[in-house]
């Protein structure tokens, strides 16, 4: 079993985190006069810097205990953390796998990390043979697997997950952003059997919040201290926790917001294959579908014209667009104007 503490970047074991004011003080509180907040206003405190009642709500729908649970100003701060507790600046490296969501290399760019791009294979899954050799770098900390993967919207298989889980000695991060609309279980469930397991989640696309920057992560308690020590103090504020709060709250409208997206990916998935514009509609597991287009540049331009915005992956997925389920009337009109294209 890896030994998370001895993958940590020695300033980081060494380092003594910043002491807010509400570090101090444990009990019921009624008077403030520790932070030189100002006494007026209603967001005149600063917020629980660990979002203690949040994690609470989260460990109860979720199933995993608080102690498990870091969470972050989006899964981009998240990701920047794995980077900045585990990796060597201009030494270390990081692993993922392409086509794959691209803050994983802009955040390895940031902190001077080389990261190692393995295709996936045809249908867009890992490949275990073309990945193991690498395991074998003692350079190698990190390894970031999206599932289900934008842009490609599949989940990845388990077992092939588990396969590298198993034999890595560094951390492995799996993003799931998605898997409220897959039907694969959460990599949730094997946290006790892999200590070096990280599960990223987000309350950006289920949850409806987008806005409010609230990222997820499930990982073993001491994993959870290294990251409590290096994150700013405050990094998610009492407006957001609070709307985090309410969405939990409201976990029957979710459930049906999230099948009506299924739905309509569902249907939206149908007539796309009926076009003659479209070469490929990749089977989602996400609320997204990505499509192979005869000429992806011409027709996200016409969309464009039409006030339509979906996203050119052209560079990423050669003639690929990646298409958000909307409204189902967002869906027609999307509908609408791809039968007119002709190409």
């Amino acid at each position: 079993m890896t030994d998370t503490d001895k993958l940590l970047r020695e300033n980081i074991r060494s380092l003594v985190p910043y002491s807010c004011a509400r570090d101090e003080f444990r009990g019921k509180d009624e008077i403030f006069m520790d932070a030189n907040e100002n006494p007026y206003g209603t967001l005149n405190r600063y917020p629980d810097p660990y979002q203690l009642e949040l994690k609470s709500s989260i460990s109860r729908i979720r199933g995993v205990p608080e102690e498990n649970i870091f969470l972050g100003n989006g899964s981009d701060e998240i990701i920047d953390l794995c980077f900045r507790i585990f990796c060597n600046p201009g030494f270390d490296k990081a692993l993922t796998f392409s086509p794959t969501y691209g803050m994983y290399e802009v955040s390895a760019a940031i902190n001077n990390v080389e990261l190692v791009k393995v295709p996936l294979s045809g249908d867009f899954q890992i490949e275990t043979k073309n990945v193991l050799p690498f395991l074998k770098d003692p350079r190698l900390k990190l390894i970031f697997i999206c599932s289900p993967n934008n842009p490609t919207g599949n989940s990845m298989d388990s077992s092939a997950i588990e396969s590298v889980i198993s034999v890595f000695n560094g951390i492995v991060i799996i993003d799931e952003a998605y898997i409220d609309f897959s039907e694969q279980p959460s990599f949730i469930t094997k946290l006790n059997r892999y200590r070096n397991l990280i599960v990223m989640q987000t309350f950006s696309k289920a949850m409806g919040l987008a806005a409010a920057r609230v990222g997820l992560a499930f990982m073993a308690p001491p994993m959870v201290r290294y990251f409590n020590k290096v994150k700013p103090p405050y990094n998610i504020s009492a407006i957001n926790q609070k709307a985090a709060l309410k969405s939990l709250a409201r976990s029957e409208l979710l459930k049906n917001r999230v099948r009506r997206i299924k739905n309509e990916r569902e249907r939206l998935t149908g007539c796309l294959r009926k076009m003659n514009i479209i070469e490929r509609v990749f089977k989602s597991d996400s609320n997204f579908i990505l499509v192979k287009t005869k000429n992806a540049d011409l027709i996200y331009s016409i969309l464009v014209d039409n006030k339509i915005i979906v996203r050119n992956r052209n560079k990423v997925v050669p003639g690929c667009l990646r298409i958000t389920v909307g409204t189902i009337s967002e869906n027609n009109k999307l509908i609408k104007i791809l039968r007119k294209i002709k190409i």
